[in-house]
């Protein structure tokens, strides 16, 4: 882990005035922080309105998507859905800068933790655990409250092209959760982890075209879905502890749930559509709050239409 540690220490390079304006963005974010919850999420409500107002193409791909997983609903609600999203994506923006800047001493009464003590299990006898999650507007504040309660874990990330963007969030991750931050495609760093006991945060929802995917319902829409999760549990020796965010009134809800049993079953497509089942159930609470502008269903079975194509 000693190269982790290297890694977020500050280089010297990034000390050159061509990122003066980086440490510059950074003082202003943190100088945010220190403004009410509330006001920062009723900013970022109306920054979400109006990109709502300014992008009918996102607008488009959420309401496609909205529109196959709940088709009960009329197109009034449909609507309503799709202007909530992005004031949730964009309450989201300034719940990322909270999540990463704002002191302990300020989230603590906003974000409370449930079921901590189903992690506290699953580690009891030294086995690792994949903390497995959905990619939520709020998911940053959601993996805060795991480090508020004071629950080390890695967090996989995706190295940055922008070196100072990378170093900070290497540095943040790191500081935040206790653990060293892990590249998504470090796989041998990944199960030296699990095997060590460890905890990684992890969320397999997004839709990869990768060797060992496999087309699964999700909220009845055949998707392509990893199967990576029941083989990083299986080789990293690893128990998988889902757990999930919703922000409520401007609050915030981590919810812990027990460790999943008799997973892996050794049936590759029984487990991804277990693992979707989760995610649909996290999502009923909280439908505004999923990342509907990701193109979930760009992949499709042979022969099944392009669901975003233009007429």
């Amino acid at each position: 882990m000693t190269g982790s540690r290297e890694h977020s220490a500050l280089p010297r390079a990034l000390l050159h005035p061509r990122w003066w304006l980086a440490w510059l963005l950074l003082g202003a974010g943190r100088a945010l922080c220190w403004l009410p919850v509330g006001w920062l999420l009723a900013l970022g409500s109306g920054i979400g309105w109006l990109v709502w107002r300014v992008l009918p193409s996102r607008r488009r791909i959420v309401r496609i998507n909205l529109r196959l997983c709940f088709p009960a609903l009329d197109e009034p609600t449909i609507v309503r859905l799709v202007e909530a999203h992005f004031r949730a994506l964009g309450m989201g923006l300034f719940e990322a800068l909270l999540a990463w800047l704002a002191p302990d001493a300020k989230l603590r009464s906003h974000i409370e933790v449930r079921g901590i003590e189903h992690l506290d299990a699953a580690q009891a006898d030294g086995s690792g655990v994949l903390l497995l999650t959905g990619h939520f507007t709020q998911l940053e504040m959601a993996a805060r409250g795991i480090c508020l309660a004071q629950r080390p874990f890695h967090a996989m990330y995706r190295p940055a092209d922008n070196a100072f963007v990378d170093w900070w969030m290497h540095r943040w991750r790191a500081e935040r959760s206790g653990l060293p931050a892990l590249p998504k495609d470090d796989l041998k760093g990944l199960l030296r982890a699990l095997r060590s006991g460890h905890a990684v945060w992890y969320g397999p929802d997004q839709t990869l075209e990768v060797p060992g995917a496999i087309f699964v319902p999700f909220f009845g829409v055949p998707t392509l879905t990893l199967t990576a999760t029941a083989k990083l549990a299986t080789l990293g020796r690893a128990k998988v502890v889902p757990f999930f965010g919703e922000r409520i009134d401007g609050r915030y809800i981590v919810t812990v749930q027990p460790a999943l049993e008799n997973f892996p079953s050794g049936d590759d497509a029984a487990d991804a559509r277990r693992i979707n089942a989760l995610i649909e159930d996290a999502v009923l609470k909280c439908p505004e709050q999923y990342f509907w502008t990701h193109r979930r269903f760009k992949h499709r079975p042979p022969g099944a239409e392009d669901v975003y194509r233009r007429s």
